[in-house]
């Protein structure tokens, strides 16, 4: 089979995630900004630097999950179950690209972002991914991989790692894979047990694990606003929107909550997968405000 160019970089952005690892990369710029505000080549290497980074890893992931791949609906047409990217050309890609990205952040962000990105890397690939085949609470662990990029970011910035601000935001992103996770879940339970991954479901019952998944998106509401409290802004109108932000989360995925519509088999993914991108616009929302305030402040 002869693929095209354009086909080739298609396949090879489908084994880095590149949507996922765009959005990685940008949580490590609002990292590099909130210390300082202030936007230079070091802010564009860092995040290209994150970027690759992430992307080997995200490719890695795939090289190591190929046979529970290739047994879910979700992901059996990805590269590597399909062989249209060879496995030893997906881990030749993942081991290079982790390589450079390592490399950018060194030379570019100093050796504490560069241990960080190790760490990342050594948390995801060699700790998570396994333990994801052995227990359904690997997703705990597994969310403080949402926590490293905008550390990257910050130390990257000359923030220290003992300033409350980077643990408040932290904290965000690690809340944040918790429900992120079991909204997927929750979509795809089926297939993930079809792949051989233990899952939430067989300890709760879904209305116990929807009900628990609301009170963590609260919870990451609350979060969110312990960014200003340790000092991420002190802008009345960054936090009364950063509020309205939260209370329409809170209010738009209530649905959740209603019985009638998340145990109708045909309205109950449309309520996961709408509640599972309500989720990820807040965040989306919430870095926007945070990252406009700080160079709106540091304009001024």
């Amino acid at each position: 089979m002869i693929l095209k160019n354009r086909e080739i970089i298609s396949l090879i952005f489908e084994l880095g995630k590149v949507r996922i690892t765009a959005f990685v990369a940008i949580s490590s710029v609002l990292g590099y900004i909130l210390p300082y505000g202030k936007i230079d080549f070091g802010l564009l290497f860092t995040m290209i630097g994150v970027f690759i980074l992430s992307f080997g890893s995200a490719a890695l992931n795939q090289w190591q999950e190929v046979l529970p791949d290739s047994l879910m609906n979700r992901t059996k047409n990805r590269p590597l179950p399909t062989n249209l990217i060879s496995r030893k050309a997906g881990l030749f890609i993942s081991i290079i690209t982790i390589l450079t990205g390592l490399l950018i952040l060194i030379l570019n962000s100093g050796f504490i972002p560069f241990l960080l990105g190790i760490l990342a890397v050594v948390w995801y690939n060699l700790i998570y991914t396994p333990m994801k085949m052995k227990t359904a609470l690997a997703v705990f662990p597994g969310a403080l991989i949402g926590a490293i990029p905008p550390a990257i970011g910050w130390t990257s910035a000359g923030g220290l790692l003992i300033e409350p601000q980077i643990w408040a935001l932290a904290l965000f992103f690690f809340i944040w894979q918790i429900p992120h996770f079991w909204l997927l879940l929750m979509v795809y339970d089926d297939d993930y047990k079809k792949g051989g991954f233990p899952t939430l479901t067989n300890i709760f019952s879904k209305s116990q694990l929807v009900r628990i998944t609301y009170v963590w998106i609260i919870g990451l509401v609350a979060s969110c606003l312990l960014i200003p409290l340790f000092g991420g802004t002190k802008s009345l109108l960054t936090i009364s929107m950063l509020i309205i932000a939260g209370v329409w989360l809170i209010l738009r995925t209530k649905t959740l909550l209603n019985p009638k519509l998340t145990n109708t088999p045909i309205l109950e993914p449309k309520i996961f997968k709408m509640a599972f991108l309500r989720l990820n616009f807040f965040v989306l929302i919430v870095m926007m405000l945070l990252t406009v305030d700080k160079l709106i402040t540091n304009i001024k």
